[in-house]
């Protein structure tokens, strides 16, 4: 259990500093790591104090929108965690009360793309209730996977149904892994992707947290200077070496007909 992240009422937002990597086993090996850095926020503390470190819903050098989350809904309209809670309700989990820490990139000059990010929802006694893992794809499609009564530290699945790669078919499933230190200094994502016939991607975000401060976000925009849109063109570069690899192509499908998939 880690209690930190669901009973601090005044816990204030935190930046990552790490990496992001990705192993593809097959049909050919294709391997890449990229420094990255992201946002850890406490979705229910910031509702109740809003912080001077975070821009939100305006621009700056480093924001965050709730617009880019969930169904888009403005902060008017109860924002992001609004939306969160009722996807959360409308899958019979009410007792996800507790602080909701999202692990999620920023805007950076006005600009974003969140290729994944994570909602790890607690119970007030400060357990882990669910996992929203939200995903969005390049061709502007969103869907969430819901992990249901999960556990740091221990694997979580679920059946692939959204597209996100040309490269990857939209089959077999998804293996997480969620590992994060007691006292909040230290977070690892892993998402793997086996499809018909086994492992297929390994890929995992890691970082160490500190506060989100002026400082920190200095040191976010000198040491990378323009991460989001680093992060498209890093995706279509590595796309083209897999075409040139010969990777077999698959056509993007319907989307599902659920946006969320438990």
């Amino acid at each position: 259990m880690n209690a930190a992240l669901s009973s601090q009422t005044d816990a204030l937002p935190l930046i990552g500093f790490g990496q992001v990597r990705h192993t593809r086993i097959k049909p050919v090996h294709h391997a890449f790591a990229y420094p990255t850095y992201f946002l850890m926020l406490p979705m229910r503390g910031l509702q109740r104090h809003p912080v001077t470190a975070l821009a939100r819903n305006h621009w700056a050098l480093l924001s965050f929108y709730d617009t880019d989350h969930g169904d888009g809904r403005s902060l008017a309209n109860g924002g992001a965690l609004a939306w969160l809670d009722e996807l959360l309700h409308s899958e019979g989990i009410t007792d996800a009360q507790g602080e909701v820490w999202l692990h999620c990139y920023p805007r950076v000059l006005g600009f974003t793309f969140k290729p994944v990010s994570f909602w790890y929802c607690h119970r007030p006694d400060g357990s882990l209730r669910a996992v929203v893992v939200e995903v969005n794809n390049t061709f502007g499609e969103r869907h969430c996977y819901l992990l249901n009564t999960p556990q740091f530290g221990v694997e979580q699945r679920a059946a692939k149904v959204f597209h996100v790669s040309p490269f990857c078919p939209v089959e077999g499933g998804y293996r997480f892994r969620f590992m994060l230190t007691p006292n909040l200094s230290r977070t690892v994502a892993r998402v793997d992707f086996d499809d018909a016939s086994g492992p297929l991607i390994e890929t995992s975000i890691s970082g160490t947290l500190e506060p989100l401060t002026a400082q920190s976000i200095r040191k976010a925009m000198l040491h990378y200077p323009a991460m989001t849109l680093g992060v498209v063109l890093r995706i279509h570069w590595q796309a083209a070496k897999l075409f040139l690899k010969s990777v077999p192509f698959f056509k993007k499908p319907t989307p599902p007909a659920q946006f969320t998939t438990r």
